[in-house]
């Protein structure tokens, strides 16, 4: 039901910082947990973070806690997630897309992931 197109990625070298945006649509964006996923490449795309419908609260991988921060703002239909002191791990394809409510770190549609942005950390 929520459609969505990232952006914000980019190059930067370790220890910097990017802001990924994810843009929105759908009549029930407002009331959907949403999550940042990542894949490099050959691996498994993992969870990052996710954040309630409200925004009131959040989750994240443990590898990120502290250093990535998610967002949403409800009227404009938008999520963010902040990235902080990045490392070269964290090179990967970055996803958004609507969660399951009751499991925040799964997408509740498996067949409908975007295009994605990358982000490249460099050492």
């Amino acid at each position: 039901q929520v459609q969505v197109v990232e952006s914000g990625g980019g190059s930067v070298q370790a220890g910097g910082s990017l802001r990924l945006s994810c843009a929105a649509s759908g009549r029930s964006f407002s009331n959907a947990a949403m999550g940042w996923f990542r894949q490099a490449p050959g691996k498994e795309r993992e969870f990052v973070a996710a954040i309630h419908w409200s925004g009131a609260s959040s989750s994240y991988v443990d590898p990120v806690k502290g250093r990535f921060t998610i967002s949403r703002d409800n009227a404009k239909s938008t999520v963010l997630l902040h990235m902080n002191s990045l490392k070269p791990e964290d090179t990967a394809v970055y996803y958004c897309a609507q969660v399951d409510s009751t499991n925040w770190s799964h997408p509740l549609f498996e067949s409908h992931w975007g295009q994605g942005t990358q982000v490249t950390v460099s050492s």
